[in-house]
């Protein structure tokens, strides 16, 4: 009797880690990129489901989690960058592997992450050589939604009427015009282009300051949304004849255009520039998709800004990691559910459990899947198999 009750204890650890998995959070080398792929308690979640977490000593770091918090979650800390990938089957990260990463990546490995390749096809090449499996948080689509993005564009859309009211302010190069005004002097004026969710949110912040504010969007019923939620905003069907005539009168312009997965178009021309005030400033949200302004590159948080016809420009890609602890909450808020179905049942079971996963594959050992990527670089589109 014994050693049947002991077969069964053991057949049911077996059943219980037959789909154990080793997770890799490494340390984001970005420029000033102080996010973290997951929290401690996320961390705890997963080895208490029987998985096994490698973290990065100082991983966690920049957003206020020290190594004794993983340590207390029961990770495994390693000193070593290269030894996160060496060992790890999921790697879970906040922005794109850089240059120096390409490297250390592995083939069969899955890289959950934003990746943003429509910008950058060098780093597309890069991923398709290495064999890994990208999914894109930012492409993972529910029903119209993006929710992993949504997050991240929430906090840039309200960084943007912040940064863009500082870099208004004479002492930065700005018109010196100050978004709420005072008592008999009338309050500055933004747009917003794009009514999604950095707009609305972009939008809702410059509204909450005392600006005056228009959102420029295509979709009539989303713009009929925006006119019954934003009571401190005007809305206007985009078009560039619209544009044209508000540049002159703009002090702050945000560009939150967004196509899932693809390049941002370019709506903001360099000669459309030239119509606005000296001093007045664009803020580029859209630059980690490419930029939707002629003029815009992209910038980091050491160098934030230039200046093109007159204009003052912020254009940094990874505007969220200003506000690292509520960003990386905010994100594994949204992708912790994501990331313990791929540990528990790999990648080909959890996207039978939930399809909308598929969506967020861009990259499969040496293909592209994701045509919006494909397009963009003029590459071989291969529609996805599992």
């Amino acid at each position: 009797m014994e050693d049947a009750k002991a077969k069964r204890i053991t057949f049911s650890k077996i059943l219980c880690y037959a789909h154990s998995m080793i997770i890799g959070v490494p340390l984001e080398i970005k420029n000033k990129e102080f996010r973290v792929g997951l929290l401690p308690s996320a961390v705890y979640q997963l080895i208490k489901r029987g998985h096994q977490v490698v973290v990065e000593q100082g991983a966690g770091a920049g957003s206020g989690f020290p190594d004794t918090d993983y340590e207390k979650a029961g990770a495994r800390m390693v000193a070593e960058h290269a030894a996160v990938f060496q060992q790890a089957e999921l790697i879970v990260k906040v922005k794109e592997p850089q240059a120096a990463e390409l490297p250390l990546l592995q083939s069969g490995q899955m890289l959950f992450t934003y990746l943003h390749l429509a910008a950058s096809r060098d780093l597309t090449e890069g991923l398709l050589k290495s064999g890994v499996t990208g999914i894109a948080y930012e492409t993972v689509n529910v029903r119209g939604r993006l929710p992993l993005l949504e997050p991240m564009s929430e906090i840039a859309g309200r960084m943007s009427a912040l940064m863009g009211g500082y870099y208004l302010s004479k002492h930065r190069g700005g018109n010196g015009v100050l978004l709420s005004g005072v008592a008999g002097v009338l309050p500055g004026k933004v747009v917003v282009i794009g009514g999604g969710t950095a707009g609305i949110n972009a939008a809702r912040m410059a509204g909450g300051l005392g600006a005056d504010v228009t959102i420029l969007e295509v979709d009539l019923e989303r713009m009929h949304y925006l006119d019954i939620t934003l009571h401190s905003a005007h809305t206007l069907y985009s078009s560039e004849a619209h544009l044209m005539d508000l540049l002159p009168s703009v002090d702050l312009l945000v560009g939150a255009v967004l196509v899932p997965g693809a390049k941002a178009p370019k709506l903001i021309r360099r000669e459309m520039l030239q119509r606005m005030r000296p001093g007045s400033v664009l803020v580029d949200i859209a630059i980690d998709q490419g930029g939707c302004a002629e003029t815009s590159r992209p910038t980091t948080h050491d160098d934030p800004v230039f200046v093109e016809e007159e204009v003052t420009h912020y254009c940094v890609a990874n505007m969220p990691a200003a506000y690292a602890r509520t960003a990386t909450q905010a994100l594994t808020n949204v992708t912790y559910r994501y990331v313990e179905l791929l540990a528990d049942h790999g990648l080909k079971e959890a996207c039978l459990l939930q399809p909308e996963l598929k969506g967020g594959i861009n990259i499969k050992t040496g293909e592209v899947t994701c045509k919006a990527v494909a397009d963009a670089h003029g590459m071989k589109w291969t529609e996805l198999s599992l």
